[in-house]
């Protein structure tokens, strides 16, 4: 799209010569997040623990994980609006630790959207290029383009009054566009969007991000499939602390730990004991690398339930139990299965004779499937 093009760099024709100048510098200097140890707290309750993370120029990083977790602190910290306690915040190498909001050159977009409702559309995309003193055609070139890429510019003479919920929110991203910045922050812009406008805005999303290739983008989530979408890597959070980082590819193949597994994607979590040559849960044998674990310690197998079967095949491992519970889920049924006093899941696909509850039967896997992790107290068991 042409708007991609011009999105680029700024023509000297329509802005001012001395923010053609930062637009330049900052361009070289503040692309990339960088946590160097940024530690948060609040009348010395930990918020935020440590955190180290870079996210490089033009990567989408997804902060994903429960309520509390300290994703939205960070982000808050990389936009100014919380202080460190320790710790340091850079954008490329610039430290902006002690730099107010205004002077970082971010766009941010919330999950309200928090436009102002007496404004036109055209004049909320325009408030921060203004605040910014640029020359009024430049802001009206911008306008359009930042309106035109978010499929909004038949919008602009409207109220938010008079637009859906998934319109406003492409004004709001619009308006975090149009100044053109090297860092884009995102905070559960799509959770008051019903599913199908939610659907919709990832695609928007995702196609925004290959026009803008040099933009980083932080963005804040607790929905799974929001990250396994837009991110190239995911960093996950639990408990003021970073528990992992990787492409969604690593993390749900071979999941760090038990929370990793379990919040990234369903997952069986299952408790055993190393053996020779695998593990043992209940009365069964597994066959599973173990890699270094020594033989008797207990640990953690963690298998995808997309990657369960049905019924008695080749797989050396196999797990008898009975049908607790089985859900249609229209293109897929998920059986919950009780084995060794716990719950394994089945997701099937094409099942067009299911089993009933109560039925005994053999669900297998192949040991390539499967990821021992180690046993954490307190754990998913």
């Amino acid at each position: 799209m042409a708007a991609s093009a011009s999105a680029s760099a700024p023509a000297p024709a329509t802005v001012t010569a001395a923010e053609t100048t930062a637009t330049a510098a900052r361009a070289v200097t503040t692309s990339g997040i960088r946590f160097d140890k940024v530690t948060v707290a609040y009348d010395g309750n930990v918020v935020l623990d440590a955190l180290d993370l870079t996210v490089e120029p033009g990567e989408v990083m997804a902060l994903l994980g429960p309520s509390g977790s300290g994703k939205t602190t960070a982000l808050r910290a990389v936009a100014g609006f919380v202080r460190p306690a320790s710790g340091r915040v850079l954008l490329g190498d610039r430290d902006v630790t002690d730099l107010p909001p205004h002077r970082r050159g971010i766009g941010m977009v919330v999950q309200q959207y928090a436009l102002f409702p007496h404004m036109r559309v055209e004049d909320n995309v325009a408030f921060g290029l203004r605040a910014r003193k640029v020359a009024r055609a430049g802001t009206r070139e911008r306008v359009a383009e930042a309106l035109d890429m978010t499929g909004m510019g038949a919008y602009a003479r409207r109220y938010p009054r008079e637009l859906s919920g998934g319109q406003q929110q492409r004004v709001a991203i619009a308006r975090a566009l149009a100044i053109r910045p090297d860092v884009l922050l995102l905070d559960e812009p799509l959770s008051a969007l019903d599913a199908q406008l939610r659907s919709g805005m990832l695609a928007e999303l995702a196609r925004l991000h290959r026009e803008l290739p040099d933009v980083s983008v932080l963005y804040v989530t607790h929905d799974q499939v929001e990250a396994l979408t837009l991110a190239d890597r995911i960093a996950v959070m639990d408990r003021a602390r970073l528990q992992a980082c990787g492409t969604p590819r690593e993390l749900y193949r071979a999941p760090a730990n038990e929370f990793t597994a379990s919040f990234v994607g369903n997952a069986n979590l299952l408790p055993v004991t190393v053996a020779a040559g695998g593990v043992s849960f209940g009365d069964a044998e597994i066959e599973v690398d173990t890699g270094s674990a020594a033989r008797g310690a207990s640990a953690t197998l963690c298998v995808r339930p997309h990657l369960v079967g049905l019924g008695e095949d080749d797989s050396p491992n196999r797990l008898t139990g009975t049908v607790a519970e089985i859900q249609w889920r229209g293109a897929t049924h998920r059986l919950y299965v009780d084995v060794a006093g716990h719950r394994v899941m089945a997701d099937l696909r094409e099942l067009r004779n299911p089993p009933a509850h109560g039925d005994e039967v053999t669900l297998h896997f192949a040991p390539d499937d499967a990821v021992l992790l180690p046993a954490e107290v307190g754990g998913h068991g």
